[in-house]
C-alpha cells in the first residue's frame, strides 16, 4: 500500500460522478482499515461521505477530500475515463489528478509512514485522520459541510487540516493554497412599466435603470486587493430583458453578476451595498443573493510554516502561498480550524483524458510522507 498507484486505479474504475459513489469510498474504507483506520460512514440524503481516524493522540491532523468527479463530457477521450489505464508512464482517468489521485498519495504516505515506524505499524505520536466526500463537485450540501458537524459534535475537530487540491498549476511542489476569495452570486429583477416606445413619459422603462445601477456598480473597483488577495471582482454574466418586439417598452428587466472578493468583505456587506446602489437606480426591485463562501485566510507560520518547510525539502521546490482560483471546500474546514491546500498539477483537471505522471503521483505521496513526518515528529 505504500504505492499509490493501486489504489488511485481501483478508485478511477468507480465511476462517480456526483451524487454516485459506484463504489468508490468502499474502496477507500477498505484500504484504510487495513491500516488500522477506525472507519465512520455518513450518509446524508443520497451522499456518501466518510471519516476515518488512526490513533487519538494531538496533534490530530486531517485530510480531506472528494472522491466524486464531474462527468466524463462530450470531448473524445483517447484512454477509457473510468478505466484507470497507465501508458507510457501516465495514469489517465477522471479524477487522476482532481483529486483521487491525491487521496490514494495520502493513504500511501500514511503507510509509508507506519512501515517506517518504531515499531513497525506506529505513529510517531498523535493521530491521523481523513474527512472524505462524495459531494464537492456540485452543490456541496449533504458533503463537507454535514460531515464538519458531526466531527465537532464527536469531538474530532483536528489542530490543522489539509485539502488535497490540486493546487500546483506548472510543476509538482510550486503552490500551497492558504486561503481562498469569497463567492456571491446576484441575480436583479428592475421593474417597470410596459409601454409603447414612441411614447415613453407614459411608460418606466426598466433597461435604463438596470444599465444605469450595472454602471454604479461597475464604475470603479471594490478595493486594491490586501496583503494576501488580489482585487475583488464583479462581473456581470448577464442582462436579459427577453423582449423580441421593436417597438414596446418592457415590463421587467433582469440582469445577474458574481463577485470574488477577498478579505476587506463579507458576504452580507456587499449583499447591502448591492441593495443600496440599486435602491439609488430603480424604485422597484428584486435581489436575491446567494453566498457560496467567505474568504478566508491561514496565516503562515505554524503548521503552514511546516507544510511549506516539508513541502519544500520534499520536491526541491520553494512553494508560493497563495489565494486565487476559485472555491474549495476548505471554505467550510476554515470555520473550524487552520486549513491549507497542497497536491498535484492540476492542468488536466476536468479536461478528457484527465491524467497525471505515475513518478508524479509518487512523488506526492513522498511529500505527503514528509509533511506527516514533520508534523507528527
Amino acid at each position: 500500500m505504500t504505492d499509490p498507484l493501486p489504489l488511485a486505479q481501483a478508485l478511477i474504475r468507480c465511476a462517480s460522478v456526483t451524487p454516485a459513489d459506484a463504489g468508490a469510498q468502499d474502496v477507500l474504507a477498505a484500504a484504510l482499515e487495513r491500516l488500522g483506520f477506525s472507519v465512520t460512514r455518513l450518509r446524508y440524503g443520497v451522499i456518501e461521505n466518510l471519516f476515518a481516524r488512526l490513533g487519538d493522540g494531538a496533534p490530530h491532523i486531517c485530510f480531506a477530500g472528494h472522491t466524486d468527479v464531474v462527468p466524463a463530457g462530450a470531448a473524445a477521450w483517447r484512454h477509457d475515463p473510468f478505466g484507470g489505464e497507465v501508458h507510457d508512464g501516465v495514469l489517465y482517468g477522471r479524477g487522476a489528478c482532481d483529486m483521487k489521485g491525491g487521496i490514494a498519495a495520502f493513504v500511501a504516505a500514511v503507510a509509508q509512514l507506519l512501515e517506517a515506524g518504531k515499531p513497525p505499524g506506529a505513529l510517531p505520536r498523535g493521530s491521523i485522520s481523513l474527512l472524505i466526500t462524495g459531494d464537492e463537485e456540485a452543490d456541496a450540501v449533504d458533503g463537507t459541510v454535514r460531515v464538519l458537524d458531526w466531527m465537532a459534535a464527536h469531538q474530532q475537530i483536528p489542530d490543522f487540516c489539509l485539502v488535497g487540491e490540486p493546487t500546483c498549476p506548472v510543476q509538482l511542489g510550486d503552490m500551497i493554497k492558504i486561503g481562498r476569495r469569497g463567492s456571491l452570486n446576484a441575480k436583479i429583477t428592475v421593474h417597470g412599466t410596459q409601454g409603447h416606445v414612441a411614447y415613453p413619459h407614459r411608460a418606466d422603462n426598466p433597461v435604463h435603470r438596470l444599465v444605469r445601477a450595472a454602471g454604479a456598480l461597475t464604475a470603479a473597483p471594490l478595493d486594491a486587493g490586501t496583503e494576501w488577495f488580489e482585487p475583488s471582482s464583479l462581473q456581470f454574466t448577464s442582462l436579459d430583458v427577453g423582449n423580441t418586439a421593436t417597438n414596446v417598452i418592457p415590463p421587467v428587466a433582469r440582469g445577474a453578476l458574481n463577485i470574488r472578493f477577498n478579505d476587506r468583505h463579507t458576504g452580507a456587506s456587499l449583499s447591502a451595498w448591492l441593495r443600496a446602489v440599486l435602491a439609488q437606480h430603480a424604485e422597484r426591485f428584486d435581489l436575491d443573493v446567494s453566498i457560496s463562501g467567505e474568504s478566508f485566510v491561514t496565516q503562515p507560520g505554524g503548521a503552514v510554516e511546516a507544510l511549506r518547510a516539508a513541502v519544500a525539502a520534499a520536491s526541491g521546490v520553494e512553494p508560493r502561498l497563495d489565494t486565487g482560483g476559485g472555491t474549495s471546500d476548505a471554505r467550510f474546514i476554515a470555520r473550524f480550524c487552520p486549513v491549507a491546500e497542497f497536491g498535484l498539477v492540476g492542468a488536466s483537471m476536468h479536461q478528457a483524458d484527465e491524467r497525471v505522471p505515475v513518478a508524479e503521483l509518487r512523488a506526492l505521496a513522498g511529500i505527503y510522507r514528509a509533511v506527516l513526518g514533520a508534523m507528527l515528529a
